[in-house]
């Protein structure tokens, strides 16, 4: 898997970031720039990932915007030929979300050897998922009692967890500045949905 992170703040750096990942950088940038409109750009990140399908390789680009007010996402894929369209083609979306929205921002990280952990030091992968209500999961499961012999019905428990974006970033894949680079995205986009709160 071939991931690759860009962080910063401004219009010209983001564009520079999207035409550095090399992936169809017209078509990504237009459809950014378009919902970004004249908003200034507070941070940026921009993420190209590779998979491998049985016999083709995907590529899918994820470029997150943060503004004084909004969060943007944008996805764009590439897709085979099939029965709909004779030539391979990419779909890209853009989906802006008013900071104020946002429910969770939540950063894992994976640090080796904590027990000599030091202040400072990067994490080994970074897993950044950000929720605002769009997409959510429920697991559910039989609920129980604590009596071994119960054989009542106390029906369903579980958990609602918001997942509607999760981006992995590793050391070893990717290198320490995309690690850097999303921590960086994170913190700005924790700091921005603090603020909002705090304004309400």
């Amino acid at each position: 898997m071939d991931l690759m992170a860009k962080s910063g703040t401004t219009t010209q750096g983001l564009r520079a970031a999207i035409e550095r990942s090399g992936y169809y950088p017209a078509l990504v940038a237009e459809a950014v720039e378009a919902a970004v409109g004249g908003e200034p750009i507070s941070s940026y990140l921009v993420h190209q990932e590779t998979t491998f399908d049985s016999n083709e390789v995907r590529r899918h680009v994820t470029v997150l915007v943060l503004t004084g007010n909004r969060f943007i996402v944008s996805h764009t894929d590439e897709q085979a030929a099939d029965a709909g369209s004779p030539s391979p083609y990419a779909t890209t979306s853009t989906e802006s979300v008013k900071i104020g929205a946002i429910s969770s921002v939540v950063l894992s990280r994976v640090v080796a050897n904590p027990e000599s952990y030091t202040p400072g030091t990067l994490p080994r992968e970074v897993v950044l998922t950000i929720g605002w209500g769009a997409v959510s999961r429920i697991d559910l499961e039989p609920a129980a009692c604590g009596d071994p012999n119960c054989d009542s019905d106390h029906g369903y428990t579980g958990n609602s967890t918001a997942d509607d974006l999760s981006l992995r970033v590793s050391e070893a894949g990717d290198g320490p500045e995309a690690v850097r680079q999303t921590l960086a995205f994170a913190q700005a986009l924790s700091e921005a949905t603090a603020a909002a709160a705090a304004a309400r």
